[in-house]
């Protein structure tokens, strides 16, 4: 999961800062210029293939301009 977001070069520029937070027992939560996008300790369960990126991409999705796509778009 980590180098699926981390080689996600068009979308960094966007991000002021992104956190993961690790927790006890396997748990963690992701998050993006502050706010919430992924918590296994909220839902229960690990994140499945690609889901944590496409979370951070609709988090992104208020503040990219017109005309720029992220590689989901493709």
């Amino acid at each position: 999961m980590t180098n699926e977001i981390l080689s996600e070069r068009e979308i960094e520029v966007f991000i002021r800062s992104w956190l993961l937070i690790p927790g006890t027992g396997g748990k963690f939560e992701v998050m993006v210029n502050g706010e919430l996008v992924f918590s296994k300790k909220a839902l229960g369960r690990h994140a499945e293939p690609g889901e944590v990126r496409a979370r951070i991409l609709e988090k992104l999705e208020a503040v990219r301009p017109p005309g720029i796509r992220f590689n989901a778009d493709e």
